[in-house]
């Protein structure tokens, strides 16, 4: 990141004295959305999302410039320039703002139903309380993404993730279609009451924008002339019901207390288990679903656990063993909304 900053200060301040710099070819920065114009530019995004090509020219000249100019010509920043510049998910843009997180948010409390429903507010908890569970086997750990792929892809933090909805290993609980956009802004505190039959387990929570099942399918890409049409890519999907991977984070139930000191999951005891999903901010569109998945493995983003408390980095193949693990409902994220409400139509 700093090799591209550098290279942009270098192509408008002139060196004094001593041999000129060469000439640079153009450099993504990848914290920037250069970046993430570059990266869908590639189908299936680029036709999907076409705001998103004008704002690498807003970052360039009304953010990076200024910033850099301030910083290292000491020249004003320009009337209105805001504390915080942030990229709006889900709609394509820059927002100023105050402060980050903004001001203006407040909670919203999502919980976990039988029936793979999602309710908002405080959950009215049962006694005893229900679950749904599934069986995670890290010998079969749920991948990072739906097809092969020969190294880390570019893109898998959008992808497309109907084929872990599709598993038995993966829990999937949604909204109905929403009736008004919704904004979430900042971090995202998820709090589970989780049990297991092993005694240690990872789960991962992901939040996940539904595409209506009516979203229009961009026009494949047409052929050069004199050339024959370009191969679609692997991840080359129906917009449809597309789900997209908006913030996804796991977490090691060992450590639930502390980071220091892990301790073991008493088998079939439920236990709470609180950690953040990093820093978002999306907007789910009007007709959208608000979708969570919960899962136990992350391959290959995450080593897998064998699901026994153990040093993992010296477990052999024999110590890694299935577990049933359960997710209660009443489990909770508490969404920090700048904008919106959750009204949506009943989940089907």
């Amino acid at each position: 990141m700093l090799g591209a900053n550098f290279g942009f200060y270098s192509s408008f301040k002139p060196r004094v004295g001593g041999p000129q710099l060469p000439t640079q070819e153009p450099r993504f920065d990848p914290g920037t959305p250069d970046a993430y114009e570059f990266f869908l530019s590639l189908p299936p995004l680029a036709e999907v999302n076409e705001r998103i090509f004008r704002t690498g020219e807003v970052f360039r000249n009304e953010i990076q410039f200024a910033f850099f100019m301030h910083y290292l010509a000491d020249a004003p920043l320009p009337a209105g320039f805001p504390k915080a510049w942030m990229f709006a998910t889900g709609i394509n843009e820059f927002r100023k703002h105050d402060s980050w997180p903004p001001n203006a948010v407040k909670p919203l409390t999502l919980s976990l139903q039988p029936g793979g429903r999602i309710a908002s507010g405080a959950p009215a908890l049962s006694v005893p309380r229900t679950f749904d569970d599934y069986v995670s086997d890290p010998n079969r750990p749920v991948p990072y993404l739906g097809y092969v792929a020969s190294g880390m892809t570019s893109d898998y933090m959008t992808e497309d993730q109907r084929f872990a909805a599709s598993r038995p290993d993966v829990l999937v609980y949604s909204t109905g279609p929403l009736e008004e956009d919704l904004a979430v802004a900042a971090p995202i505190s998820t709090s589970l009451t989780v049990s297991s039959s092993g005694t240690d387990s990872d789960f991962v929570v992901k939040l996940v924008d539904g595409y209506p099942g009516s979203y229009p399918q961009p026009e494949p890409m047409a052929a050069a002339p004199g050339q024959a049409a370009p191969r679609s890519p692997s991840n080359y999907v129906r917009m449809g019901g597309y789900q997209q991977l908006v913030r996804g984070e796991p977490f090691r139930a060992k450590f639930r207390r502390s980071f220091e000191t892990p301790v073991p999951l008493v088998p079939g005891e439920p236990t709470d288990i609180r950690f953040d999903l990093p820093d978002v901010y999306h907007v789910f569109r009007t007709g959208h679903r608000l979708i969570v998945q919960v899962q136990s493995s992350w391959f290959p983003l995450v080593d897998r656990n064998p699901q026994r408390f153990m040093e993992i980095p010296k477990a052999k193949a024999a110590d890694f063993q299935k577990a049933t693990e359960r997710v209660y409902h009443g489990s909770t994220l508490t969404l920090p909304v700048e904008s919106g409400t959750l009204r949506a139509a009943p989940s089907r």
